[in-house]
Parts: structure tokens; C-alpha cells; sequence
């Protein structure tokens, strides 16, 4: 097939692999787009992988990576994907010439990890907010005060440019954007498919400091399970840590040490996420789901959904369903 011949009905996304490149993350585009089906199983997304000459590139591992098509393929992306590199802390890193001059216009840019210093060399970032692997943000931060890096999230939509944080974040950022252009159900079908979360919220910590419990030490998880089966009723910490048969205080703290937040804010945003998945895939009225989700009434739910992402459920579900 020639590169330049694109199928405008079906959305393309190019990834381009750098020298030096991390073969995991360069792997998630196509992995979880791949796995993006409309209703009759027909695929959503063509991903093309392309180096700059469209020959071998590295890897940050002992093996290097064939890529069949050159740079002449970013003239043809709908979303441009940058897997990110190995980047040591004397390296220079300098964008190849014309990369984004490239771009048709209305391309969506999309870094994953230290790629986004990538971006942030070549402008695209200035005045924008974005993110990078934990490790690099103060690094980041003295190199280019120019971005707004928020080193305490996933990742970051800023429309057309997004960038994510390392490694895994790479697959949430991917999941959300296939969840932004084709809602929920494409989604939820391609997380089972790739085994993966359907979703973990953008701001939610990407470092977190987890200890292990012991083997004597009773879990969280089953407790999680069963309040996820029950989200339409009031679910108060006392009854939480009756069933997990531990004490108010305990229970707190053990799950704050296997989830990484208290459980009244996970209970909320797992309301959240059904109201989300709701709005998006029924026809139930907004009192409905309120009701459904343990949000209590329409008002409610209105303000917590504008609190999470910043837009009422009518706009949501226009969104997501227009």
C-alpha cells in the first residue's frame, strides 16, 4: 500500500520511532488502538509506525527495531504518537528538522513519557500544561519554564496536544483518547481485549508509595468488589470496614496503603465512572442515574461531574453520544 494513498474514513495514527527508542512503549499505539472495533468488529484506527528514514532504529535494549515506512508518513496522520527514548542527563536532545512543519494542520500531537521533552524543544508546549515521567520533572521544570509540567498526574489532555507520564500511563493515555473519539463501550471492549483498565483518571497520582502488606495481613480487594456491585446505596466507612471485618481506623489505613487514596474518594470516583459510562451508553434521565450510581440526586450529580471533568452530564452525554 503507498503511505501517501490514506483511507480518509478511517482515522490514522502515525508513531514515530526515535533512536534510542523504549520497545514497550512503542508497542501501546498499536496494541491498543489496534484493538479500538465499531459495532460490526470493523477497525477504528490504522496505525502506521515510521522512523525518519524508514530504516532500523535502536532500541534503549540489545535488539533494534524494523520500521517499513519513513517520514513521509507524517504528512498523512490524523494523530501523531511519540514513544519516548533514551535520554541520559547529559544528552542534548534536538528535534529533527521540519518534524512538525510536516503536520497537516488539525494533526493531534501525542507523547508518551520523556518524548514530551521532544515537544517541549520544539515549542509545541509553550504555555501549555503537560506531564513526563516523575523522575525527569524537575529536570524538565529548569529546562523549559515555559511548560506548565504537573508532574502528579497520568497524563494530560490539552486538546490537540497530550502528553502522558511513564511507561503504563502510556496505555491510559492511549484508552482515553480511544474513549474521547468513541465513548465508553469502544473503549470497556478494547480494555478486555488488551487486558488493561479501561480507565484510570487523568489526574490521578502516578507515583504513589504502596507498601506491600504482609502475608498475615488481611486485603482491601474483596471489600472493593463487593461495594463496586453496590454503588446505588449508601456505603458509609463503618459498613466498609464491617465486611472487610476490620476496625474503621485499620481499614482506612490499609486501604490507603493498597489504593493510594482514602476510601470516600475512591467510592466517589467509581460513582463517577458509572455516571460516566451511563450518561454515555443508556437513555436513563439524570435523576436516574443519580440514583443508580449512589449520587443521590440530578444536582448532585451535576456537581461532581462538572468537580471531576469540568462539563454538566447534558454536555457529557452530547459529547459522547452527538
Amino acid at each position: 500500500m503507498d503511505i501517501l494513498c490514506k483511507d480518509r474514513a478511517m482515522h490514522r495514527v502515525v508513531v514515530l520511532a526515535l533512536d534510542n527508542v523504549f520497545p514497550f512503549e512503542l508497542g501501546i499505539p498499536a496494541r491498543i488502538f489496534g484493538a479500538a472495533r465499531g459495532p460490526a468488529g470493523e477497525r477504528l484506527y490504522e496505525v502506521v509506525t515510521c522512523s525518519l528514514d524508514g530504516g532500523p532504529v535502536t532500541t534503549s535494549e540489545d535488539f533494534a527495531i524494523a520500521v517499513k515506512h519513513g517520514a513521509e508518513a507524517l504528512a498523512t496522520a490524523d494523530t501523531l504518537v511519540i514513544p519516548p527514548f533514551l535520554w541520559e542527563s547529559t544528552d542534548t536532545v534536538e528535534p529533527p528538522a521540519d518534524l512538525f512543519a510536516r503536520l497537516r494542520p488539525g494533526t493531534r500531537v501525542v507523547s508518551i513519557c520523556t518524548a514530551a521533552v521532544l515537544l517541549a524543544v520544539a515549542g509545541v508546549l509553550d504555555g501549555r500544561r503537560a506531564t513526563t515521567h516523575w523522575m525527569e520533572a524537575e529536570r524538565c521544570r529548569s529546562l523549559f519554564p515555559q511548560v506548565k509540567w504537573d508532574a502528579d498526574v497520568l497524563f494530560v489532555d490539552d486538546g490537540d496536544v497530550l502528553t502522558s507520564a511513564g511507561v503504563a500511563a502510556g496505555v491510559d493515555l492511549c484508552m482515553h483518547i480511544v474513549r474521547r473519539d468513541h465513548g465508553s463501550e469502544v473503549a470497556n471492549r478494547a480494555a478486555r481485549h488488551c487486558v488493561v483498565p479501561p480507565w484510570r483518571d487523568g489526574g490521578q497520582a502516578q507515583y504513589i508509595e504502596r507498601p506491600v502488606p504482609g502475608p498475615s495481613t488481611a486485603a482491601t480487594a474483596a471489600t472493593r468488589d463487593w461495594a463496586l456491585q453496590r454503588l446505588e446505596h449508601p456505603l458509609p466507612l463503618t459498613e466498609l470496614a464491617r465486611h472487610a471485618r476490620m476496625s474503621v481506623r485499620t481499614f482506612s489505613r490499609r486501604f490507603r496503603q493498597e489504593v493510594g487514596t482514602s476510601p470516600g474518594d475512591w467510592l466517589i470516583r467509581q460513582r463517577i465512572e458509572l455516571a460516566r459510562h451511563l450518561l454515555e451508553a443508556s437513555d436513563l434521565s439524570m435523576d436516574q442515574i443519580a440514583h443508580r450510581t449512589g449520587l443521590g440526586t440530578s444536582a448532585s450529580l451535576r456537581q461532581h461531574l462538572h468537580a471531576t471533568i469540568g462539563v454538566s452530564p447534558l454536555a457529557y452525554r452530547r459529547t459522547f453520544r452527538g
